[in-house]
């Protein structure tokens, strides 16, 4: 059986491991790992694709750039930083996961991703779903008032959109207004049973950001802003993030 002999030493240098370091502050201490293995044991993603943390940061130190890109562990990785919190050196793994996806074509990246980053810059709700302001604006209304109905102890519940000066700004996972919107309700009934100041907004509600995972700093900047730029118009003194 062929084995695929890695030859070190060469001429070539790793030009996306010396971007990263460009990028990252103090070079996200890339060249401090120990080889300990402790991002791999505690990595949800530890195992996918025959990949795990520690494997893909020494294959970037190795120079073998076209094997990390083309490698399907980088889109399995969730960027949840436990790698960078058990790490006794606290190298930046995620950044160099988010490089190595924007290193891709961005026709080429997941099909997935890019629809819902796509759908999401499209709409100015940021819904990944494409629902737009006034559909989500019906659904909210129409289960709240179910629900008001429905079950007497929560008559006073209310679920504001655009309330000026509230004091917290929510977001919303897109899905569940079009395919699961009595799981908008739980969420209601702890904030006003703990007698919370919140609103919706009518544009920027959509809670997730898939350009952040498609590695579109354009397309993640352009959706947080619209968020933060709907909170301030309505005086919201915190933007609480439920994704």
């Amino acid at each position: 059986m062929a084995e695929e002999v890695i030859k070190l030493g060469g001429k070539k240098k790793s030009i996306f491991l010396d971007k990263v370091k460009e990028i990252i502050p103090g070079g996200g201490n890339l060249n401090l790992c120990l080889t300990c293995g402790a991002c791999s044991s505690g990595c949800p993603a530890t195992g996918l694709a025959n990949m795990d943390p520690r494997k893909f940061l020494r294959m970037a130190a190795l120079g073998m750039d076209d094997a990390i890109i083309n490698s399907p562990w980088i889109w399995m990785c969730t960027m949840c930083q436990r790698c960078v919190y058990v790490c006794p050196m606290k190298i930046d793994i995620p950044q160099l996961v988010f490089n190595a996806r924007a290193a891709v074509p961005r026709d080429e990246r997941p099909k997935g991703i890019l629809g819902s980053c796509d759908m999401a810059l499209r709409n100015e709700s940021s819904s990944a779903m494409g629902t737009t302001p006034e559909d989500f604006e019906f659904v909210v209304g129409d289960v709240l008032e179910e629900y008001q109905e429905s079950q007497p102890e929560f008559k006073d519940m209310q679920a504001p959109i655009d309330k000026q000066g509230a004091e917290f700004f929510l977001n919303q996972n897109s899905r569940e207004p079009v395919t699961e919107p009595d799981e908008l309700v739980p969420q209601w009934k702890v904030l006003h049973k703990a007698g919370v100041d919140w609103t919706y907004g009518s544009k920027g509600w959509g809670g997730e950001n898939y350009c952040l995972f498609l590695a579109d700093n354009e397309g993640w900047e352009t959706i947080t802003r619209r968020t933060a730029e709907k909170c301030d118009e309505l005086g919201c003194k915190t933007y609480l993030n439920t994704e």
